[in-house]
């Protein structure tokens, strides 16, 4: 039996799920019914996606740095574990997923995956989602009270993402090569 924290865990996760899929399928709509004017709308939802996607990635370490300073079963880690996974499943993860798939017929649509720039960034997005994962898995840990690393760890990861993302923007705007 679920418990009413588990129940609303899940029912927001699936919310999510379904905002995503919904987005998808107007855009998908759009491309079918004007696909002359659909580049600009799925350039704003994949600008749309990669702003809440790093606003989770840059949240979440800010969180594990408060959550690894407190007592492991404690209630400020309870509410530490609730609200990493929240953040996670509601917003983090669908953001990620909208990002690639808008990101990628993107770089079809426009550019046929060509160009330096684009390998670049296709690239350290591919770094930026292997520290999705990392932080899928630390969120894990801090649920079933296994995180071993410090405060101070958690401070330096969350620089990780900072980093990407204005390397990132850089190719993006600049297109250096």
């Amino acid at each position: 039996m679920k418990t009413t924290v588990q129940a609303s865990n899940h029912n927001a996760a699936w919310r999510a799920l379904i905002s995503v899929v919904i987005l998808i399928a107007l855009t998908f709509v759009l491309f079918l019914f004007a696909p002359e004017e659909s580049y600009d709308w799925i350039k704003a939802a994949h600008v749309i996606a990669v702003i809440s996607w790093m606003a989770g990635m840059l949240y979440l370490p800010r969180l594990f740095v408060y959550h690894a300073d407190v007592e492991k079963g404690s209630a400020q880690s309870e509410t530490f574990k609730l609200m990493e996974r929240r953040l996670l499943r509601a917003i983090i993860n669908p953001a990620m997923m909208a990002s690639w798939i808008f990101g990628l017929w993107l770089a079809w649509s426009r550019f046929g995956f060509q160009g330096g720039w684009l390998h670049a960034k296709i690239s350290f997005v591919l770094i930026l989602s292997g520290v999705h994962g990392y932080l899928s898995a630390a969120t894990r840990k801090f649920a079933e009270d296994r995180n071993e690393k410090t405060a101070r760890h958690w401070r330096i990861i969350n620089e990780v993402p900072t980093v990407l993302m204005i390397v990132i923007v850089i190719l993006v705007i600049v297109k250096p090569f």
